[in-house]
């Protein structure tokens, strides 16, 4: 921030500033909830976890080139982008607030990622876009879907549309992957949010994709409440390690956050639902009309997985340094039943007769 004077031309370039201060330790602070999301990746690219977990992450509003709502690297973008080198299709779901702008318009123009948001939309709510209407374009139309909500939607309707729509997403789109942004801002009492969810509704949208057994990418997101962000996180790790916790917050530095119920979960406010079942069923109808034009899921061509420049599971100290790696091993590890029909297709059989002579 010192000599941010200097860099006044390129701070306006990348809409840096306004939603999106400048502040000291700005370059640590992306390179840790970033390199954390594509490392989350790359647990499951190699089989280590079947669910990775960054609470941090989740910045879906930055762009290729320019910061916007408070983000300014977009993780999920780059993560998505690593589950790609492994995984022929990769499912992005968005529980915020607010429309996952940043990722759907990344992947607009493809078949092998699906967007899927269900987010405040109207009112001049930022960030503008999410309409039932943007479906994709190109090779990626109808593999963007988003459900746009009025305010107060509570539980039992957030249900209602949420398990319907991912179930039928997840029999078209069948992805390999999928990533889950857990935005905390759609509780009730946010400051900035305009839904009335309680932390047990949203962790059931977690559960209900945990139930796909599909290997999943969990990212939290907004959130500007800091009590209930705190309820939300926890919670929703429980849910899955499928541990139950006691309602009851233990005694801890913090524990005065917490007062004066000192309680795991919040309720919900009286606010007004305005999404009428009428609206919400004409909404879901014609989502389901769109994927319905999706034939089947889409094939990926046959190619060689780019090298992982990093292994956060190996230790180079306990490496033969007299031994070199075959690369080919590492670039025969595929997804199962994806992609490849055997070895041959990727050129394996050549490289190894290569390397006998």
């Amino acid at each position: 921030p010192d000599n941010a004077n200097q860099y006044a031309k390129e701070l306006k370039q990348f809409n840096v500033g306004g939603d999106c201060p400048l502040f000291d330790g700005l370059y640590e602070f992306c390179q840790s909830y970033t390199a954390a999301s594509i490392d989350g990746a790359r647990k499951l690219m190699s089989g280590s976890a079947d669910i990775a977990v960054n609470w941090s992450g989740g910045l879906h509003h930055a762009k290729r080139s320019e910061a916007s709502g408070f983000c300014y690297v977009n993780d999920i973008v780059l993560s998505i982008l690593e589950l790609l080198k492994f995984y022929p299709r990769v499912l992005y779901i968005d529980i915020d607030v607010h429309h996952g702008d940043g990722v759907e318009e990344a992947f607009y123009v493809t078949d092998r990622v699906m967007t899927l948001s269900f987010h405040k939309f109207g009112d001049m709510f930022f960030p503008g876009t999410g309409d039932v209407w943007d479906v994709g374009a190109g090779v990626g139309e109808y593999y963007a879907v988003n459900f746009p909500l009025k305010d107060g939607i509570d539980d039992e309707s957030y249900e209602e549309i949420f398990n319907p729509v991912v179930s039928k997403v997840m029999e078209i789109f069948q992805p390999s992957a999928v990533v889950l942004q857990c935005g905390a801002d759609s509780l009730a009492h946010d400051r900035l949010g305009c839904f009335n969810l309680t932390t047990k509704g949203h962790a059931k949208c977690v559960s209900f994709v945990r139930s796909f057994n599909v290997p999943t990418l969990v990212l939290g997101g907004g959130g500007y409440n800091i009590r209930s962000v705190a309820r939300c996180w926890v919670n929703e790790t429980s849910v899955l390690l499928d541990t139950k916790l006691d309602s009851r917050i233990p005694y801890n530095d913090y524990w005065e956050y917490f007062a004066p119920d000192y309680l795991l979960h919040i309720d919900k406010t009286t606010m007004e639902n305005s999404n009428s079942k009428q609206y919400l069923e004409k909404l879901r109808i014609k989502i389901m009309e769109n994927l319905r034009a999706l034939n089947a899921a889409p094939s990926v061509q046959m190619q060689e997985m780019p090298p992982t420049d990093f292994d956060s599971e190996s230790d180079d100290d306990d490496a033969d340094p007299d031994e070199r790696p075959m690369q080919a091993a590492a670039d025969a590890r595929q997804a199962s039943n994806e992609m490849y029909d055997d070895e041959q297709d990727q050129g394996f059989e050549k490289t190894a007769g290569a390397s006998a002579t």
